[in-house]
């Protein structure tokens, strides 16, 4: 199996894993009256089935982008060096234009 697939596979795995602890503690700690709710319904159980799904893609999703970010390339420690060559793009610099100023506009008289 690609090293990539394994570590998708275990970091969704402990997504997964987190979101049942967190919906766990949602109902032990009975946040908004969540347990009540849970166990007096008899469409609870696919309520707290529905909740880790959700809960599950959000945290496997966090998991592997914090797996991704951490992973380390050696290859990029060396210093490159870059193109030496002198640059061809010249600084602009102020230029003073004289402009002849327009005779204002006599005004039309409206009666």
């Amino acid at each position: 199996m690609p090293k990539l697939i394994k570590l998708y596979i275990v970091n969704v795995a402990i997504g997964f894993a987190l979101a049942g602890l967190f919906v766990g503690m949602l109902l032990w700690f009975n946040i908004a009256n969540l347990w009540h709710l849970v166990s007096t319904s008899d469409k609870g159980l696919l309520a707290v089935v529905v909740l880790w799904i959700s809960n599950g893609v959000i945290f496997a999703g966090v998991q592997f982008g914090i797996a991704v970010m951490r992973m380390k390339d050696d290859d990029d420690d060396e210093p490159r060096g870059g193109n030496r060559a002198p640059s061809l793009v010249h600084l602009a610099e102020p230029v003073l234009v004289r402009v002849k100023a327009k005779k204002p506009q006599q005004q039309s008289r409206r009666y």
